[in-house]
């Protein structure tokens, strides 16, 4: 058994992990602001702290083996409008959190990355290795903090893993999408299901893909936390390994709103809409490097199955009216 603390550890991927930690017979502490996250979906058996990631040290010693770090804002549209409060928190937090680590002599860090780091992509599949220039706040802090931890690695011998995911989707239990407001496709789509919108928007039906919408790489929630404790193990002292996670086959915007269709029995009204500024007409993830190192292989990778299980946590958040 070891012993974990986890930031962020009350939304939507932190839960899942840490859900998956605690069912693994670790002990997990939970650090979390509710700013974003649910006390509801803490785990049981994890022991919960609500606090932000700039205390950390208030909690963290030596008693720990590692941190996996979750807590961040992650709208990309309102890290465009107010970037400050994405630089504060996203790089001004993980700052105080990898000082806390240092001080605490505690050695060993999972970091939740992004996609968003590469911006634009010039080639598909993306590998780790592609160059990155993000395209927005909230792209350019995760990749900031992800050049700290390089940084933290080779001064202080820090071992840390940095995964960088593609879009996430689905649902672990009773854990699964809550953001306010919703900007992901699948939670917006079963938002028409429910009744809670009239149409989805399609941004583009024009581009070079077989149907002319967009095309992006799902990855079920669950398969993401396996990598997260895989990346635990597979962590080596002064190495910043970063790593992409997805499933490596992309599914259309128009692909995602007919399975949508067919796993729920409604109507989808949809509404074609101009293109989007900076959505590039394929994002696909290479995961070779995860493959080969972390041992990690998605067993999830059916839209379909996806769907059904963010269906089904949709439909209990609507029955209990949250």
């Amino acid at each position: 058994m070891s012993k974990y603390l986890v930031t962020g550890g009350a939304g939507y991927v932190g839960s899942v992990v840490a859900a998956h930690l605690v069912e693994a017979g670790h002990a997990v502490t939970v650090l979390d602001d509710l700013s974003t996250g649910f006390r509801e979906a803490v785990p049981a058996g994890a022991d919960f702290i609500e606090g932000r990631i700039q205390d950390a040290a208030r909690w963290l010693d030596a008693s720990f083996d590692a941190v996996l770090h979750f807590a961040a804002f992650s709208q990309v549209g309102e890290s465009v409008v107010v970037p400050e409060k994405y630089w504060a928190n996203n790089v001004g937090g993980t700052m105080a959190l990898l000082a806390a680590m240092r001080d605490a002599d505690v050695r060993t860090l999972v970091f939740s990355s992004t996609a968003a780091t590469y911006g634009e992509p010039v080639s598909t599949p993306i590998t780790e290795t592609d160059p990155t220039a993000p395209t927005s706040p909230y792209g350019a802090s995760k990749l900031a903090v992800d050049h700290m931890i390089a940084g933290e690695c080779a001064a202080h011998g820090l071992a840390a893993v940095s995964l960088r995911y593609f879009n996430v989707a689905g649902a672990y239990g009773s854990r699964g999408e809550r953001h306010a407001p919703e900007s992901h496709l699948i939670p917006l789509v079963l938002q028409v299901a429910l009744g809670q919108r009239e149409f989805i928007s399609i941004y583009g039906d024009d581009y070079p893909t077989p149907d002319g919408t967009c095309v992006r790489d799902y990855i079920h929630v669950a398969d993401l936390a396996e990598a997260h404790l895989l990346a635990l193990a597979a962590a080596t002292t002064g190495e910043h390994l970063v790593c992409n996670l997805g499933n490596g086959n992309g599914f259309s915007v128009r692909e995602v709103v007919e399975t949508v269709r067919k796993v729920t029995g409604h109507e989808i009204p949809e509404v074609v809409a101009g293109r989007r500024g900076g959505d590039p007409a394929v994002l696909v993830a290479s995961a070779s490097r995860a493959h080969e190192r972390l041992g990690w292989q998605p067993s999830r990778a059916d839209l379909a199955a996806i769907v059904a299980d963010a269906w089904a946590f949709a439909q209990r958040v609507e029955h209990d009216g949250e």
